[in-house]
């Protein structure tokens, strides 16, 4: 019998040649890959976007004087600032009736706790698709793994059936077997990168959320010691 090397060993061609297993494997794998260069461009646009707004409720919160003036600087503006200042209003707008009566320190455990609550969900928000590419580098490359050793499996069963050791017969299995593996190292080593990235930079965008926060809970402290103060001051008249 007469054994000839395969010409067509293009990437498309040894796909073609594969085993049904180890296609099946390959197409996972450039599934994966697709979903993670999808969630880079999607996340990257929503990182961009909430670290846009988030810094400009931050500034908008640093130059206001009072809770009130920021809420009418934010009032048609979106995003997590906004929230934290309504969310301040809202408690200090329900306590308002008894701070004649006690101290504000209910008062700022209050606001401090909402706000963290928003702090929390916008932080859960922003790393919604990330847990994805933890997983697809973690596992793409056993995945691939798997693709070889059917592969390399069936390059053997084929020297067994053919009784022969020539290249021709053990070349198309290997190269199959080897394929998978390099799309698993594909799909596996951008989607972990990408998360690093992503990890760095939500952790970013949290301090950001922190510094906001913390801007807001001065306004409440600041409105609270000036609440008696007489409105012919500067700060009392806003």
């Amino acid at each position: 019998m007469e054994l000839t090397l395969p010409h067509d060993l293009s990437p498309w061609g040894m796909f073609r040649a594969a085993d049904i297993v180890v296609k099946a494997v390959m197409i996972g794998l450039a599934f994966a890959s697709l979903v993670t260069w999808t969630i880079w461009l999607a996340k990257s646009l929503e990182l961009f976007g909430g670290k846009l707004r988030i810094r400009r409720a931050v500034r908008a919160i640093g130059e206001a004087a009072t809770l009130k003036q920021a809420s009418r600087t934010l009032d048609r503006s979106g995003g997590p600032g906004a929230l934290l200042v309504r969310a301040a209003e809202e408690e200090t707008a329900l306590s308002a009736g008894a701070l004649d009566h006690v101290s504000g320190d209910g008062l700022k455990e209050r606001v401090t706790s909402r706000l963290s609550r928003i702090e929390a969900a916008a932080a859960r928000r922003m790393s919604r698709g990330t847990g994805v590419l933890a997983t697809i580098g973690s596992t793409a490359p056993f995945v691939g793994l798997f693709g070889t050793v059917w592969g390399i499996m069936n390059a053997f069963i084929g020297i067994s059936q053919a009784q022969t050791t020539n290249l021709a017969v053990v070349a198309p299995g290997i190269a199959e077997a080897l394929l998978a593996t390099a799309m698993g190292l594909v799909a596996a080593i951008p989607a972990v990168v990408i998360y690093n990235v992503f990890a760095r930079s939500i952790a970013g965008y949290r301090q950001i959320l922190a510094d906001a926060a913390a801007g807001v809970e001065r306004l409440v402290s600041r409105d609270l010691d000036f609440r008696t103060v007489a409105p012919a001051t500067p700060l009392a008249a806003e």
